[in-house]
């Protein structure tokens, strides 16, 4: 059953990151378990516990000044004997002992001593001796933890932790044991996550802005080095893969070396990167997919740093890092600037977080995939209303759960709108350490201290009843087979409704649901010969068949049962289509291991599953060019095409621009559909195909049972197959190991680069912030209605011929077979801005019903693009404004969708409500972002998007408050009134200071004052 009650009102909103203005408060406000350990820690440091209670600096951490200058440098390359944790692979490539230690020797000279280190508690080991020492949240003595949910005590020992009353307070610690109270709120907390994770696409422009900033501290007259990472940096490069080379044996190493022809500058870039920047490890290309990677190598669960244990955390600059909250390690996506403030020392201010208790009971149902899970409690989350809230499963159902169907679950948390969805540690989640081969040791040592810090879930004791916000809960037995789509990951569509669901979008109005295909044309053919054979197109047949993406390929059980369906499949004598674009890209070395000890990898390769690349591949776009005789069927004849794909997002233009409809399936339908050839049957009805006997051949003749895959899984996957995996990893490939970098902590940009290009954030910088700025007599560049995602805003994809990007890069020498994607020239702002968008499939209201990258510029009435009419009003020293509905910024997170805004001179956007991260990244650049207030937007203002729009703001920042109201007035004599999206005092800071960056850089001048 489903069952929802008392939703929440706590939101959580990420601040991007930053020491807080709130100063803090008297030791009055405190518990008595506060006050308890801060009279215990005066006693021991003789110093009263008033002086422990002084405001937080507004400036950034004075310590930063003891960085050192000349830093050793580290390794470019990994060089290893033996497979080892990357906590050990770190020690070689960076020395960050150093960087550490005088950090916190400075911080110690500023702050006091952690008022809670009366409760640092020592560790035994079971044999004698100890693992280390930990803050003890038992030791507090407070029953109020004992109820916080698990997600919540993670903040909490953060809190603890890094108490010093100058970046966490004691009232901060407070306001976390006291969640049940303060949740509600809106409170504001800092928390210090452990690491820090990227990807390439957005991990090019984080080292890009590093590099910058460095020039720019030098150029201020400063120490550039101080511009380097606090925390450990894992960047994986896995988005630059594309599926040129498919249904071959060697797409692999084709599509590899294509990757390098076309990122040479960029892989070049990142492996300078590595050696410039302590603290930071690169996995190099052909590796596997970062959230794989992440669940299967580098996530540690708890962190033993100089003999201190707490627990992993880690915030990551693509949305589904999420994925590792399935191993129980606290993690979600942040924005790139974000990301780039909390690798230099700053906490994330945040909002204290409501936490959705989602129970699970009961036990899958034969032949149902964890995927058809996800995509049900996507929809059920999505319903519900988890934007900015923490979700926590729990429950009896949890026993029946694989730590890959949970992995599956919590990297779809960007689908169902939740920050985080949460899996506490418990004996599955050790079961899989010891299986992706961590050590026996580790795994005690991770077991023992989440057990003695209360951290630990074991089902067989009694559990004590925790506190939610809200709850919902999900017997696993009413789960049944089912897709998603055709244009959003929540849009959830039972199997056996499938036919009937695609009937209704070809006759729906276009929209979500909808593609607007008249009745006398449902029904068209077209014929077509695909290199010499007979070949035949309709609506809704299936052109992409992708096995992809972290969410599906890191569960062995759906990867099994792909291989199982091609198996029986080809016993029958069914065969796909050959136009049809098939594909499988793993997110590690692993899975392919355990497919060929199956044997299944063979029966794959027969239905043109073969291994096209270790990356996102389709999930994110890189799907590669369609056949030309299928683009030229398609696009000729106005067929709206299908892609099916195990990924995570199907927004419209993002798998493939001739593919208007896209199902997100599990890797066995993925299989089942290409069969099929499209999407347009019943599967309890229709037959498939005809098997070589000539009879029918149906869904259930292919389908393989639960316990099929369950000993297929038993007898194929093994912990020697991660070591050594794991081991290769540490070793690179040679195209990798072949490129150069110059040996230099300043980065040398060359003006003629298409993909490094020194970017303009910090041009004419000076000491003196700029101060808020409002918006006069703004233009309206793009009017929106719901739903505009950051694929809307910046698309990652292929760079159309005609638009303003592949203008310039023509002008710039680059012929159209090398023009790569959006996502691989993150690292040129020139493309960028000119990408901002760009997407094919964009509404704007402007252009009354017209789709496309195109805006009226208003003062002339013109129909140009969106990048030629920015730059036109830019010119002409006119701001521009953006309206739109709810929901703007949904998806990715992407910082170039608040980047790109803001070269084009975008300074507010007016919206309905904003996708978490990134009104976020909004705030970091320097743009506005304002909410219409409740049952308002555009359409019921009566605004058309021709006025012009002023937004008077406080030129004294001390005079603007988070969340207050201002006025908006156009010249059409209509007055509103929005609210202001600056969430925190922080980031009303960044907005002082012209963005987040920009402070930064002056804190770390002024530490040194």
């Amino acid at each position: 059953m489903y069952k929802a009650t008392s939703p929440s009102s706590g939101l959580l909103r990420l601040a991007s990151s930053g020491i807080r203005f709130s100063s803090a408060s008297t030791s009055s406000s405190n518990s008595p378990l506060v006050s308890r350990a801060l009279a215990s820690s005066s006693r021991l440091s003789g110093t009263s516990s008033s002086s422990l209670l002084g405001s937080r600096s507004i400036g950034f951490s004075r310590s930063c000044s003891s960085l050192p200058r000349p830093l050793v440098r580290s390794f470019g390359t990994w060089r290893h004997g033996n497979w080892r944790s990357p906590v050990s692979l770190r020690a070689q490539i960076r020395s960050s002992a150093v960087v550490i230690e005088r950090f916190q020797r400075k911080m110690a000279t500023l702050a006091t001593e952690n008022p809670f280190k009366n409760i640092l508690t020592s560790l035994p080991k079971p044999r004698g001796g100890e693992f280390g020492k930990f803050y003890s949240l038992p030791a507090l003595n407070d029953p109020r933890i004992d109820k916080l949910p698990y997600s919540i005590r993670i903040l909490l020992e953060s809190a603890i932790r890094n108490c010093d009353n100058f970046q966490v307070t004691n009232n901060d610690v407070e306001k976390i044991i006291d969640w049940e109270n303060t949740s509600p709120k809106q409170v504001e907390i800092p928390f210090k996550p452990a690491r820090v994770l990227l990807q390439d696409f957005t991990g090019v422009p984080a080292v890009v802005d590093l590099a910058c900033m460095r020039d720019a501290m030098n150029k201020l007259g400063s120490d550039s080095n101080k511009i380097n990472p606090l925390v450990p940096v894992d960047l994986v490069i896995d988005h630059s893969v594309q599926v040129d080379v498919a249904r071959s044996e060697n797409a692999v190493q084709a599509n590899m070396e294509l990757e390098f022809q076309r990122n040479k500058e960029r892989f070049s870039f990142l492996k300078w990167g590595s050696t410039a920047f302590h603290n930071m490890l690169v996995v190099p290309p052909g590796s596997g997919i970062v959230h794989q990677v992440n669940l299967e190598y580098l996530g540690r669960v708890v962190f033993n740093t100089d003999g201190i244990l707490y627990p992993d955390s880690v915030v990551g600059t693509d949305s589904h890092t999420t994925m590792i909250d399935g191993l129980g390690v606290a993690g979600w996506g942040v924005g790139g600037i974000e990301a780039e403030a909390t690798m230099l020392g700053q906490p994330m201010s945040m909002v204290l977080p409501g936490v959705v208790g989602f129970k699970l009971s009961g036990k899958l149902r034969n032949g149902v995939t964890a995927t058809d899970l996800v995509l049900t409690v996507t929809q059920m989350l999505r319903k519900h209303g988890v934007v900015g809230k923490f979700v926590e499963f729990y429950g009896e159902g949890m026993g029946e759960l694989s730590l890959a169907d949970r992995a599956t679950i919590a990297n779809m948390s960007p689908e169902y709108g939740a920050t985080m969805g949460f899996f506490p540690v418990d004996h599955v989640t050790l079961q899989y350490l010891k299986l992706t081969g961590r050590s026996d040791e580790t795994v005690a040592m991770i077991e023992s201290y989440l057990r003695a810090n209360n951290m630990f879930v074991d089902y067989s004791e009694p559990q004590v009843e925790r506190v939610y916000s809200s709850y919902l809960e999900l017997d696993l037995t009413d789960v049944e087979p089912c897709v998603s789509g055709p244009k959003r990951p929540h849009d959830r569509v039972p199997l056996k409704e499938m036919k009937a669901d695609w009937h209704s979008c070809l006759d729906n109005k276009v929209g979500f649901k909808g593609f607007a295909v008249p009745k006398d044309s449902q029904d068209k053919v077209v014929k077509f010969s695909f290199h010499g054979q007979p070949a035949e197109l309709r609506h809704g047949s299936v052109v992409i068949a992708a096995i992809t993406s972290c969410t599906n390929t890191s569960n062995p059980s759906v990867m099994l049962g792909a291989g199982l369906v091609a198996k029986k499949a080809c016993e029958l004598g069914l065969e796909v289509k050959p136009w049809i674009k098939t594909s499988l890209a793993p997110g590690s070395g692993v899975v392919t291991k355990y497919l060929l000890k199956s044997g299944l990898e063979n029966y794959l390769n027969q239905q043109g599953f073969h291994l096209v690349g270790y990356g996102c591949t389709t999930c994110i776009g890189n799907s590669g060019d369609l056949d030309e005789s299928v683009a030229a069927a398609i696009s000729e004849n106005d067929i709206v095409a299908a892609a099916v794909l195990s990924g995570n997002r199907n927004f419209e233009g993002r798998v493939h621009p001739l593919t208007r409809a896209n199902y997100l399936a599990s890797p066995p339908l993925v299989v089942a559909y290409a069969l099929a050839g499209t999407v347009d049957i019943d599967f309890e009805k229709e037959p498939i195909g005809t098997g070589k006997d000539g009879k029918s051949v149906y869904f259930k003749d292919i389908w393989p049972s639960t316990e099929e895959i369950a000993e297929v899984v038993q007898s194929s996957v093994l912990p020697d197959m991660f070591k050594s995996t794991y081991e290769a990893i540490t070793k690179g490939n040679p195209m990798w190991n072949q490129l150069s970098v110059p040996a230099t902590n300043l980065y040398s940009w060359d003006p003629n680069s298409t993909y490094i290009h020194e970017p303009p954030y910090f041009k004419n910088m000076t000491m003196t912030p700029p101060g808020p700025h409002g918006v006069k007599n703004a233009y309206c560049l793009l009017s929106f209605g719901d739903s505009i995602t950051t694929d809307h805003i910046s698309p990652a994809g292929s760079i159309h011929k005609d638009s303003p990007a592949a203008k310039y890069l023509l002008e710039h020498g680059v012929d159209r077979k090398d023009f790569n994607s959006y996502g691989s020239r993150r690292g040129n702002d020139e493309v960028m801005a000119r990408g901002t968008f760009a997407n094919i499939r964009l509404v704007n209201k402007l252009l009354k019903g017209e789709v496309g990258p195109k805006t009226i510029h208003i003062p002339t009435g013109e129909k140009l693009y969106v990048f030629d009419a920015a730059m036109r009003y830019k010119a002409d020293g006119h701001d521009t404004i953006v309206l739109a509905g709810a929901e703007y910024g949904s998806g990715s997170s992407r910082d170039w969708a608040a980047k790109g805004p803001m070269l084009l001179g975008v300074k507010a956007v007016i919206a309905k409500s904003f996708e978490r991260i990134h009104r976020s990244n909004l705030v970091g650049m320097g743009i506005i972002p304002l909410c219409f207030k409740p049952g308002q937007d555009a359409d019921s203002l009566g605004l058309t998007g021709h006025e012009l729009y002023t937004i008077d703001l406080p030129s004294n920042i001390n005079e603007i408050r988070p969340g207050q109201d201002v006025t908006v007035v156009t010249d059409a004599g209509k007055s509103f009134t929005c609210t202001v999206r600056f969430d925190t005092e922080v980031e009303l800071a960044y907005f002082n200071h012209g963005g987040i960056l920009p402070y930064v850089i002056r804190s770390l001048i002024n530490s040194e004052r």
